[in-house]
């Protein structure tokens, strides 16, 4: 205890799933224990201009660069749609942890050892008013996008170790 307060440590996936039931409406979270170590898992998750467009349907590109904090700290992203839309995404990763948000939307992805497997989790939520009625609304295909993303990534982790990546 900290000052006569109870204090607890969260791991990432812990902290994220905190956010999204702290959220409004209902975000996209999703979680699941994959076969592959956390190296392996994190290198294609925390490749966000390399792997991201292929893990996210509509997403044409994301190219990340410096932002005020560098490498480990604060970057900044922007994110171009198949049909031609930018938007700006302030970025803070770190290994197991990702947190981009712009001003419509919040993206979040952590990972943690588990045994000889890595637990793994990722948050989509809309940052605009009214967007918890719209979430609610759509919360069966919300589920369904969360585990169709978790598919595409298990599926790029195999195939890199396949051909010899980490």
């Amino acid at each position: 205890m900290a000052d006569g307060w109870p204090t607890v440590e969260l791991d990432p996936v812990r902290r994220l799933r905190v956010l999204a039931a702290a959220g409004a409406g209902r975000p996209l979270f999703a979680e699941r224990r994959f076969a592959a170590g956390f190296d392996a898992v994190w290198s294609v998750a925390g490749d966000l201009s390399g792997e991201l467009p292929g893990l996210i349907s509509g997403l044409r590109s994301f190219e990340v660069g410096p932002g005020a904090g560098g490498r480990g700290g604060r970057l900044e992203g922007v994110a171009v749609s198949v049909v031609g839309h930018r938007e700006r995404f302030e970025i803070v990763l770190r290994d197991g942890w990702c947190l981009m948000q712009s001003r419509v939307l919040l993206g979040g992805m952590a990972a943690v050892p588990d045994g000889d497997g890595t637990r793994f989790a990722l948050l989509a939520a809309l940052r605009v008013p009214g967007a918890g009625p719209v979430q609610r609304f759509f919360g069966g295909l919300v589920d369904r996008r969360g585990e169709v993303l978790l598919d595409r990534l298990e599926r790029r982790v195999g195939s890199r170790a396949d051909s010899g990546g980490e």
